[in-house]
């Protein structure tokens, strides 16, 4: 019989080819465990074509619509992978859907005829519960929750205290005691009620509709930073109801808040303790009022201890809103319905 064939010559030799391939398994398992620990890197070209997440507004929270075309949420906000649309044509298209509620009160027929497979429905109110009706028709209906709750889904504040070392205070300069801007006063509400007494022992210079004196957006932060006290009175009494009276008409001002609004434990979970003053902190209105008119300016100074860590961030763009969506996606669960909104949102 032939002698079988030599194998063709290698410079290795023998051992040398069985060395090589034995390199060669070593190199693809060393590849294979990078891809494993480090995805992000190793499929980085797979990345760049995965399709991005398309957030459909169903309408627009806000009356005026503004410009999200392009990719808004990277060019103002940094976030990647997201677009925004009004586009009700896209449905099918979309990952997530978001429906405001000052847009659902005229009834169900608002919504969308199907929802197709997979896609998850928002429920997005900055309203209190107190101003916020019909929750009993949308039980079943949305995944996800986007409020200023912080137990929401999607938790959108009305602003937040941001690290700042700056190490500088800054009061404005001022010319009065007391300030509150009010554009809708019903005296059913607990801050008309506490605003009547406490007037009987100060004065409080009042803006806004309700007192004939509406204030041009430009004009409201050079009014109230006059004031040394701001009433930050919220119109009804909510866990982590805690709006734009505190963030921009109060703190961003440079005025130091009165607070009526959940219990000041509530408040601390965002601002500093010694930021702020709680109307319960008194055991009557003309106990605050006497505090107020008697503070020194030393002790004054104290309630800006907080302006040397930290600085104010509003939240006033809805886009921004909107585009934490993207932000918020990869942890949220999937699949999930609301059985009974208006139990959650009163709890």
């Amino acid at each position: 019989m032939p002698r079988a064939s030599p194998l063709p010559w290698s410079p290795w030799g023998r051992s040398g080819v069985k060395g090589l391939v034995t390199a060669g398994v070593f190199v693809t398992t060393l590849w294979n465990l990078r891809c494993f620990l480090n995805p992000s890197k190793a499929s980085g070209e797979d990345f760049k074509h995965m399709e991005p997440l398309v957030v459909l507004v169903w309408e627009w929270p806000s009356k005026q619509v503004p410009n999200i075309s392009g990719d808004v949420c990277h060019e103002l906000y940094g976030i990647i992978g997201c677009q925004l649309t009004t586009e009700q044509r896209l449905l099918h298209q979309a990952n997530v859907v978001v429906f405001p509620h000052t847009r659902l009160q005229p009834g169900q027929d608002r919504l969308p005829k199907e929802r197709p497979p997979g896609q998850n429905w928002v429920w997005v109110s900055l309203e209190s519960p107190s101003n916020s009706k019909a929750l009993g028709e949308w039980n079943q209906t949305f995944n996800w929750v986007m409020t200023y709750r912080q137990d929401s889904d999607i938790f959108i504040p009305y602003g937040k205290l941001v690290a700042n070392q700056s190490a500088t205070v800054n009061i404005p300069a001022k010319t009065n005691l007391v300030s509150w801007v009010i554009s809708n006063y019903h005296r059913t509400q607990k801050r008309a009620e506490v605003y009547k007494n406490l007037s009987r022992y100060l004065h409080v210079n009042v803006y806004g509709k309700a007192n004939n004196k509406p204030l041009c957006n430009d004009c409201l932060l050079q009014t109230t930073s006059k004031s040394k006290f701001y009433l930050a009175f919220e119109n009804s009494i909510h866990r982590d109801y805690i709006t734009e009276k505190l963030w921009r008409n109060s703190l961003l001002a440079g005025t130091v808040p009165v607070v009526l609004g959940p219990p000041r434990a509530n408040y601390e979970q965002f601002i500093p303790a010694d930021s702020f003053i709680h109307v319960d902190d008194f055991t009557s209105l003309e106990e605050l009022a006497t505090f107020l008119k008697t503070m020194n300016f030393s002790r004054y100074q104290q309630f800006f201890a907080w302006q040397r860590r930290f600085s104010v961030k509003l939240y006033t763009d809805w886009r921004e809103r909107i585009c934490s969506i993207c932000t918020a996606y990869p942890r949220l669960p999937h699949g999930r319905l609301y059985p009974d909104l208006q139990s959650w949102f009163n709890s």
